[in-house]
């Protein structure tokens, strides 16, 4: 499991695949904030300083960058800023506030269908543009505790296994309260559900072997349809 972490799964680390699967979505972004005029203010929902300069894209002067976490967030660029806050809540912004709200692998950490309509409907509130990344459903590798298939093993198999071994991003946890906390707090999203989040948006799949492996979800759909870019 440790060299297929550190050198397949950790996209902490630049030269892995995950970080070069995170750099292809990425060019859809960079297509679509290259639509909007300068300075760019942007929302990142639960993201750090360092996704950005893995990307390339820290250091660009165009871009002011807001990380919304639970805990704030080391930042040294003049361009970013660190603010706490809980992404089903955005009601500190006003409407369009942000010419483009952004989110990578977040929603699915919400827990439930109803805090992730919540986020979802703040997202498109307070962004004039947004771009939502999240992994598949369907897809064969559970993507935070790397087990096949997980995502659909029954709660009291997902919370032993928690308790009992060291999965994916995760330590073992010995407390069975802190295992089922654990494993509640993940609930990923299938295409049809996506969708009914972004009514208003364009979906757009990242395929690896032929399979559906995360979404991407853009809008307004006026505003993605207008860039000579695959976003179906």
């Amino acid at each position: 499991m440790g060299f297929f972490f550190d050198r397949i799964i950790d996209h902490r680390q630049e030269s892995t695949l995950a970080t070069a699967f995170r750099r292809r979505r990425f060019r859809l972004f960079l297509a679509l904030i290259e639509a909007l005029k300068p300075p760019i203010s942007i929302l990142d929902v639960g993201g750090e300083q360092r996704f950005w300069e893995v990307m390339g894209v820290a250091q660009d002067e165009r871009l002011r960058i807001s990380l919304l976490n639970i805990e704030p967030q080391p930042v040294n660029r003049p361009n970013f800023t660190s603010l706490t806050g809980d992404a089903t809540d955005l009601s500190r912004f006003a409407n369009d506030e942000f010419d483009m709200v952004f989110s990578n692998s977040v929603i699915e950490h919400l827990g439930s269908f109803d805090r992730q309509q919540r986020m979802a409907m703040e997202v498109q509130r307070v962004g004039k543009c947004y771009f939502i990344q999240t992994p598949n459903r369907y897809f064969p590798l559970e993507p935070h505790f790397l087990l096949p298939f997980f995502q659909f093993y029954p709660p009291r198999l997902q919370i032993a296994l928690a308790r009992r071994y060291n999965l994916g991003w995760y330590r073992r946890q010995t407390d069975i309260h802190q295992a089922a906390s654990l494993v509640r707090s993940h609930r990923l999203l299938s295409a049809r559900e996506v969708r009914a989040l972004f009514p208003n948006g364009v979906l757009h799949r990242e395929r690896v072997l032929g399979l559906t492996k995360s979404f991407m979800v853009c809008g307004p759909i006026s505003f993605c349809e207008a860039l000579r870019y695959p976003l179906r």
